[in-house]
């Protein structure tokens, strides 16, 4: 999966654009309501699902708290890609962007745009990438 990357997302967009994700992935993660309606979904691989014994709810909570945003881990500046250590075990988060009324066929066009940005949150083992 991948979103789009119009030219010009960098720079002021990209701020608008990575604290939607961050308001999103704290709703989906850890139930914390955003400010305005930011529409998505969140999807575990079954993989995640398999190491069962609450695996599954680490992951997600550690993924809703992820906060280490660096320039290795976020060169766009969207806060879209993360990596958590449950158990030892190494958990990949990605975000992407898709335009709302595509079926998850297409990238957002306007991804700072809340109303016409539909975002899948997958939470996966490393090993799923």
């Amino acid at each position: 999966m991948s979103h789009a990357e119009p030219a010009g997302y960098h720079g002021p967009y990209a701020t608008v654009i990575a604290a939607q994700n961050d308001a999103f992935r704290r709703f989906a993660c850890l139930g914390v309501t955003p400010d305005q309606p930011i529409h998505g979904r969140l999807v575990v691989t079954q993989s995640l699902i398999e190491a069962g014994d609450g695996f599954v709810m680490e992951a997600v909570q550690a993924t809703g708290a992820f906060d280490t945003f660096e320039p290795d881990n976020d060169p766009e500046g969207w806060h879209d890609f993360g990596a958590v250590t449950i158990r030892g075990e190494t958990v990949f988060w990605k975000l992407d962007l898709y335009e709302a009324s595509s079926d998850f066929r297409y990238g957002a066009e306007t991804p700072e745009n809340p109303e016409t940005t539909m975002r899948v949150l997958t939470v996966m083992m490393a090993r799923d990438w």
